[in-house]
């Protein structure tokens, strides 16, 4: 976190006279409007940071021991894997009544409701502890789900809200650092907690904690931020929020709407934003049964192999998260990012018979930097190329197209997995790669949140 010592930014406009200070902890007039950065700003995002995660982390919660959950419950892969897609699933048709309700309604209400649904899917989990109770676990991981579209659009939205010009892109990155963080515990602690054993009394004791060790952390989470978190700072850091200030009341969701599905340069960064992620959301839901296949027994060692990857794009989030708000080169971090991704998949996919499992650390690893990295970029390219819409309807457009890819990727690449192995599996997942890096470069280089003039 940075000193309290008061920094002072000056930022000249074209116009003559145009120009504004943002000052840490103090305010400025600018053209008649007061711009202020407020030292709360961090406490909201560590907020949504944990709040994020304690959503994400139950997501590959049951895939990533998939063995493990189908011997204990008795039940098939494709349910197993469907305990990952439902988040997917439900996201799609849901998005848009949550993006209105993050637009009319604010910050603070809508993590109230996330918040609200992740710690009463959670306990609903807590009573799934039998053979014969899958329903009820499966029950408790689809209200997790729905809670999920009251988290995925808020890190644009929550840095734009109440970080100034200079942070922005790192305040995202960091919000979404909280997604992958989730994603990480997810990968490491849940193999770890359940144990691979013939007694099914074991799988139960080891279930049970980890699902207490959840509901507790989820239900302290809700009081905190029904406590803590506030919507919005009293005036804006910004002149770009400014100007979005202004507009709000202008504006109405089903023409935003329209005006986003317009824009030919978000239309590309939408297809090719689907394909990346929906590449990540396969890779991470069949980790587990892509590794056993060369290495039997190494349930652990996926775990650790899921949380390599995802700990190495935590890295990058905030490596380009600096970049971003040093250079404002959208275009071209997000085009290198997306080059790299396409050329680590590659890497993976020549790797995999390797007879070595730290060498699929390594490569995982290096696969993860990249596609783990992307998605807080394209947040902010998407920012630019549509502002003043909301940036959280941009954001919240982004994911809806993000689970339809990662539907149709993950049910895709199980299918050519099971037909004819890994290796053509990860060649069609290269060629997907592949065209979204194409319609990258495409995309115009248009940041009109950087032109903005108050």
């Amino acid at each position: 976190m940075e000193s309290e010592q008061t920094q002072i930014s000056e930022k000249m406009g074209k116009a003559s006279g145009d120009y504004i200070k943002t000052i840490e902890g103090g305010m400025q007039p600018t053209q008649g409007l007061e711009i202020k950065i407020y030292k709360k700003r961090w406490l909201m995002l560590v907020l949504f940071v944990l709040y994020s995660a304690s959503n994400s982390m139950q997501w590959v919660q049951y895939s990533i021991m998939a063995n493990i959950v189908m011997h204990y419950y008795n039940v098939s892969s494709f349910l197993i894997d469907m305990t990952s897609m439902t988040y997917m699933i439900t996201y799609i048709p849901l998005i848009f009544p949550a993006s209105y309700l993050l637009d009319k309604f604010g910050l603070r209400i809508t993590m109230i409701c996330g918040a609200l649904g992740n710690a009463l899917g959670s306990w609903i989990k807590v009573f799934s502890i039998a053979t014969d109770r899958f329903w009820i676990t499966f029950l408790g991981q689809t209200v997790v789900a729905v809670s999920q579209i009251f988290v995925l659009s808020v890190p644009t939205r929550l840095a734009a809200v109440w970080f100034g010009p200079d942070q922005v892109s790192s305040a995202c990155s960091i919000g979404v650092f909280g997604n992958q963080l989730g994603v990480a515990i997810g990968f490491l602690f849940p193999p770890m907690l359940v144990p691979n054993s013939d007694n099914i009394f074991n799988i139960e004791k080891g279930l049970q904690l980890m699902f207490y060790i959840v509901a507790g952390l989820t239900t302290l989470l809700l009081i905190l931020i029904l406590f803590f978190f506030k919507s919005a700072p009293p005036l804006p850091p910004s002149r770009a929020q400014v100007v979005q200030r202004k507009n709000i009341g202008n504006e109405t969701f089903s023409r935003s709407i329209k005006r986003l599905l317009t824009n030919i340069g978000y239309v590309f960064l939408l297809l090719s934003f689907g394909i990346n992620i929906g590449v990540l959301s396969a890779i991470s839901t069949l980790l587990n049964q892509v590794i056993l296949k060369y290495f039997p027994g190494h349930e652990e060692d996926i775990g650790r192999i899921g949380l390599t990857m995802t700990c190495t794009g935590l890295l990058n989030c905030i490596i380009c998260g600096v970049i971003l708000d040093k250079t404002h080169k959208f275009k071209e971090t997000t085009l290198a990012v997306y080059l790299c991704c396409f050329i680590g998949m590659i890497i993976f996919t020549v790797t995999l018979d390797n007879n070595g499992i730290y060498v699929i650390y390594i490569t995982a690893g290096i696969l993860g930097f990249f596609i783990n990295g992307y998605p807080s970029i394209a947040f902010e390219f998407a920012a630019e190329l549509t502002y003043p819409e909301s940036e959280g309807t941009a954001a919240g457009l982004l994911n809806a197209v993000m689970q339809v890819f990662s539907i149709i990727f993950t049910m895709l690449y199980g299918f050519l997995l099971g037909k004819w192995g890994d290796l053509w599996a990860n060649i069609a997942i290269c060629i997907g790669l592949g065209i979204g890096l194409l319609l990258t470069i495409i995309i115009p280089n248009d940041l009109r949140r950087q032109n903005v003039k108050v």
